[in-house]
């Protein structure tokens, strides 16, 4: 299964690297109050030697898959904005098999009612989780790895509602601010992720598979500009804080970074940061961090204003 993943993953990039001149579509449509944009891409790495290669080494292959999707309107006094994020990432090494290296599956939805030129009252609700199992390797004595299984699809799971501001001063830069902010934490089969290092998966118990933590505040930040010609930087961070537990040590924050430079009309470099910190899963900061090249495909029905 791994390599017919890996199979169509190298078949998707031929076929971008050949594809016409349409692979970066803008159809300006002025009749709408809907600006829609999509992008998706593939970013691959790979390495070779032979068996007598003197030097060493192993044969790898790697992949990184996106899909980006934005429906926003604007009308004279409200506002509807919609984001869809996935990520999925992973690696096969020689003698080691495939595993994961990003997994990442965002939802965002958000009503806004003007209060001004810069503020709106606003309602949303965001999705977070993550497509495949993760695991952590660790060795035996026969020198094989036992897998230790930390998380799953759905598992956890974040859905948070927010009622609160939104504050827009530019168009590359929002802020929601919400005093009321629920969110349900699930997580699927909660028996298979308990370990010695980890007894209450995510804040649950064995017993249950969702917890609700309906006084809270929520604060969401995005940043998504073209800081250089052909140079664009997009990072969101959330804060999440339980008003019944309000400490610095039991503060939510992820920061979601992502530099992407054009090389071309269809080649892109990557560079993207995650720092993670939830006390119910580590008591330390969580990082990841992958720099890939690659194709990536883009729809607008909009130009962008300079």
């Amino acid at each position: 299964m791994s390599n017919r993943i890996l199979l169509l993953c190298a078949s998707l990039a031929f076929s971008l690297a050949f594809s016409p001149s349409n692979a970066q579509i803008v159809k300006n449509d002025t009749l709408t109050k809907w600006k829609k944009a999509f992008k998706t891409g593939l970013n691959l790495n790979q390495s070779s030697v032979t068996s007598n290669w003197k030097g060493g080494g192993i044969n790898s292959l790697g992949f990184v898959v996106f899909l980006n999707y934005k429906a926003n309107y604007k009308g004279e006094h409200s506002s509807w904005d919609n984001e869809i994020d996935f990520q999925y990432g992973s690696i096969n090494n020689q003698g080691v098999g495939l595993r994961k290296t990003l997994d990442r599956i965002f939802l965002d939805t958000k009503y806004g009612q003007s209060l001004g030129a810069k503020w709106d009252m606003a309602i949303s609700a965001n999705f977070l989780s993550q497509f495949a199992p993760g695991y952590k390797y660790l060795k035996s004595k026969s020198n094989n790895d036992s897998l230790v299984a930390l998380s799953d699809f759905v598992a956890p799971a974040f859905l948070t509602g927010a009622i609160g501001f939104e504050y827009h001063p530019v168009k590359y830069f929002k802020l929601r601010i919400s005093p009321f902010a629920p969110r349900v934490t699930f997580v699927n089969d909660v028996r298979r992720l308990i370990n010695v290092d980890n007894p209450n998966p995510y804040g649950l118990s064995p017993d249950r598979s969702a917890r609700v933590q309906w006084l809270a505040f929520q604060m969401l930040a995005e940043f998504d500009k073209d800081i250089a010609k052909n140079v664009n930087l997009k990072w969101r961070y959330i804060l999440f804080a339980d008003y019944e537990k309000l400490s610095m040590d039991q503060l939510y924050h992820r920061l979601d970074l992502n530099l992407t430079a054009k090389l071309g009309r269809f080649v892109n470099l990557n560079l993207g940061t995650i720092l993670l910190y939830d006390h119910n899963q580590d008591n330390n900061v969580q990082f990841s961090q992958a720099l890939s090249l690659g194709m990536m495909y883009t729809f607008q029905n909009f130009v962008e204003k300079k």
